[in-house]
């Protein structure tokens, strides 16, 4: 039985620690009230504090960054502590950008953590869409993360990234039995769009929970920025409204609180 801590820091922002590693997901570290340009007309404004700041976080071993090029997923204080942290991986167009030596994965490409005295962690990056069919040439590249170690009982440690329901998507239980998931949703839209979404409403994440079956639904980048039009309460009541099996997965962390989880 191997137990994982995960400490939600906000946003999509995850401390996840197991056996002597320290991995950060999505640093987002900047003082609330600022206004970012995400391209094409988009914005948004931070609304909330980060629960810590890069100041008060033990060393990092990797970090975990799903894209670099919205700041929501990476600010100006994530950005500024890459380069303290051992590793850090990302999609092959982030590495290209942020250069070094960050690690570049394609979807389903596979990179492991090594360290002595800790166990190896494969880390495998998986499919995301972040947003409507077509729209990858103009939003970007986005990835997730399988995280595999050796003595995990019940299955991976998997962070969805900013991602809607789509193929990709369902092809990941296919290849992983899932304990953990760290579930991007927020049904992110904007005015300048419409309707369009670019991440998972609540509704949709309860319908790949159903797919996945994971032990463990953290739900993640739901709160604290402008452009998330489904908050804490959205997402309760559509896991409310699940089957049994959905809604006793559910696992909602405090901001900044600790919590243990078995995978």
């Amino acid at each position: 039985m191997t137990d994982v801590r995960v400490t939600h820091l906000g946003g999509p922002t995850t401390l996840i620690e197991v056996g002597g590693w320290r991995l950060l997901t999505d640093p987002t570290f900047d003082p609330a009230g600022r206004r970012y340009d995400f391209g094409w007309g988009t914005s948004s404004r931070k609304l909330t504090d980060p629960a810590r700041t890069p100041g008060e976080l033990p060393p990092i071993d990797a970090v975990l960054l799903t894209h670099d090029h919205h700041g929501d997923n990476l600010d100006g204080a994530g950005r500024a502590l890459l380069p303290s942290a051992g590793t850090v991986v990302t999609t092959t167009a982030g590495a290209r950008r942020l250069g070094g030596t960050t690690r570049g994965l394609a979807p389903w490409a596979v990179t492991r953590l090594e360290a002595p005295g800790r166990p190896t962690i494969e880390v495998t990056a998986t499919p995301a869409r972040h947003g409507p069919p077509l729209s990858r040439p103009i939003v970007g590249a986005v990835v997730g993360f399988a995280l595999r170690w050796a003595g995990q009982r019940h299955g991976i440690v998997w962070i969805t990234g900013d991602t809607v329901l789509y193929g990709g998507l369902r092809r990941v239980p296919e290849r992983f039995p899932v304990s953990v998931m760290l579930l991007h949703l927020g049904g992110v839209r904007f005015p300048v769009t419409g309707p369009l979404r670019y991440t998972m409403t609540a509704r949709k994440g309860v319908e790949l929970c159903r797919l996945v079956r994971a032990r463990t639904v953290v739900p993640v980048h739901y709160e604290g920025w402008a452009h998330f039009r489904q908050d804490r309460d959205a997402v309760d009541g559509a896991f409310a409204a699940a089957p049994d099996e959905v809604r006793g997965s559910l696992r909602r962390l405090p901001i900044g609180a600790p919590a243990t989880v078995t995978v």
